[in-house]
């Protein structure tokens, strides 16, 4: 059996919790499985949401599975952004209000820097996490107490400029559907992305992002908050496995998300690390190869 075939897999639990002083929306799949393994705790990159893990879930074995909307995204409160820690305060939080236990963290790009913060916060509560092209730099490029990474000639960052109302999810899938970095996507990725990705307007035209190109610029913007990272790194004691994608070309640009932003020497700094490169790919494997990242998230869980 495997979670696809769960009746909770077709139309997961929505659920809502308090947790860091603010509502945090998350969804629930094999809630009849959780105490039998690990619950597999999944968290998004910048600008995406819970239901983008759906593709990867899809082709999991029978588990327990808990999948987060972070602050600002999906249906989770939105709030200013100014440091980074704040989502693996989030997240350690959320932990803590559900109870949960033996939990094998996995985290993508952003989400994969606050799962080590999480892990780092509560380590009695994590088995292992599978950081999937995780935001963290090395740490000489890390400012003394971090810094703001400006936007091309003091304008605004251009993720706030983003196309924000659809009249549809079917226009936006056609609008991303042939544009990088979205064509690289599984077409079931892709309309994950859409459809979980837009909130109704609030006079009932149309829909609007679910995550405010305001809040996705400030997340981008503060991306260099967090040099204390490297501590919670250097601080675990569990099995952590990096999976890294194609390395930035010299000349990358400030929109320019289909490279790792990974240290390359990051799995080194863990305890127990191990790191995986896969060149050929993009940042957004969740996306790319939901069948490969699925297989070895299944790995780790399988672990002892």
């Amino acid at each position: 059996m495997n979670l696809a075939d769960l009746p909770e897999r077709h139309a997961p639990a929505e659920k809502r919790v308090r947790a860091n002083g603010i509502e945090l929306c998350y969804f629930e799949w094999g809630r009849s499985e959780r105490g039998r393994g690990p619950t597999l705790l999944f968290a998004h990159a910048t600008g995406f949401h819970a239901r983008c893990w759906d593709a990867v879930i899809r082709r999991l074995g029978a588990r327990h599975v808990i999948a987060l909307d972070q602050r600002g995204h999906g249906r989770s409160e939105v709030t200013e952004i100014v440091h980074w820690k704040v989502f693996g305060e989030d997240l350690a939080g959320f932990v803590a209000s559900l109870d949960l236990r033996d939990v094998v963290g996995v985290g993508h790009s952003m989400g994969g820097h606050a799962m080590v913060e999480a892990a780092a916060a509560c380590p009695e509560r994590f088995r292992r996490l599978v950081l999937v092209d995780p935001v963290i730099a090395s740490p000489s490029d890390y400012g003394v107490g971090g810094w703001r990474i400006p936007s091309e000639g003091g304008e605004p960052h251009p993720a706030a400029k983003r196309k924000r109302h659809f009249e549809s999810p079917e226009e936006m899938i056609e609008r991303f559907r042939d544009r990088p970095p979205y064509s690289v996507f599984h077409p079931e990725a892709l309309d994950d992305y859409c459809r979980y990705g837009l909130l109704p307007e609030p006079d009932g035209h149309g829909f609007r992002l679910a995550c405010p190109p305001e809040t996705e610029a400030s997340i981008y913007m503060t991306s260099m908050t967090n040099a204390r990272v490297h501590e919670s790194v250097r601080a675990l004691r569990i099995p952590v496995l990096v999976l890294r994608a194609k390395r930035p070309p010299e000349n990358r640009t400030i929109m320019d998300f289909s490279s790792s932003p990974t240290w390359p020497g990051l799995a080194a700094e863990f305890r127990i690390g191990r790191d995986v490169h896969l060149a050929e790919h993009t940042h957004f494997l969740p996306m790319e190869i939901p069948d490969r990242i699925a297989a070895q998230i299944e790995a780790e869980a399988s672990a002892s």
